[in-house]
């Protein structure tokens, strides 16, 4: 168990990648917190390609980790609100004493052409995938510097990589959580404290089949013609499963 004595955090911790990666950590010995918007707290725009989970989710997802023999905190989490992001980290080091591992997983996304692009909509994605990303670092940081160890795990995508056509928002959010990542390696190294981007292509998760979904209505094809199209672009002929994310990080 190479994490035993070691904590964990991670946002969207309660499906999809961060469900993977917080399930992952606990079986190597990590207690957790896992924070994650639901549709107890969470609003959407019109627009918004989002995974609002019932908020029985949070509580499931603790009892999963914590019958693996771990302690968990469960709780509710907007990353677009500084005074959430603070009070779950300050509720995790009052619980654990420390924080060694941040996992970054919360996101949303929309589709939508430059051209007739809603403002609120761009700033939201913006918000979310990558400031929110910055709120939960610049949280954690102080904590792993003074443990001088720490490891943060950013989930990114090919699209910081790769453009897509009414994607620009995300990409753009996505190419800025890489860049940021590079910056927080630089700043934490003589701290002990690496950081690391993970970016996975398309993703076997609710809310990838959601925004396929969305994508497949745009185009006027069925859902299930649209995830063939996309299984057959790749060399393995398949999705990424949540769990090779997981055993990733």
């Amino acid at each position: 168990m190479r994490l035993k004595g070691k904590v964990a955090m991670v946002t969207g911790g309660a499906s999809g990648m961060g469900r993977a990666m917080a399930l992952a950590f606990a079986r190597e010995g990590a207690n957790l917190a896992v924070g994650s918007l639901t549709r107890k707290t969470g609003k959407t725009m019109s627009g918004e390609i989002t995974n609002l989970l019932d908020p029985q989710a949070i509580d499931q997802v603790k009892a999963e980790i914590e019958g693996l023999g771990v302690s968990c905190l469960a709780m509710e989490l907007d990353v677009t609100s500084s005074a959430s992001v603070a009070e779950f980290v300050r509720k995790t080091v009052e619980r654990f004493g420390r924080i060694d591992i941040l996992a970054n997983a919360a996101g949303m996304t929309c589709e939508q052409k430059i051209d007739g692009h809603d403002d609120a909509l761009w700033q939201r994605v913006l918000d979310v995938n990558l400031t929110g990303t910055f709120r939960c670092i610049k949280g954690v940081l102080p904590i792993m510097k003074k443990n001088k160890w720490g490891r943060i795990i950013n989930i990114a995508s090919t699209a910081a990589n790769v453009g897509g056509a009414t994607n620009g928002a995300y990409c753009a959010a996505k190419a800025g959580v890489v860049g940021l990542t590079r910056c927080v390696a630089l700043e934490g190294a003589d701290f002990g404290i690496s950081a690391n981007a993970i970016c996975p292509a398309w993703v076997n998760t609710s809310f990838g089949r959601q925004w396929m979904g969305d994508i497949a209505n745009t185009d006027r094809v069925s859902a299930d013609a649209k995830i063939q199209e996309i299984v057959n672009s790749y060399p393995q002929r398949r999705l990424i499963s949540p769990e090779e994310v997981g055993n990733l990080a």
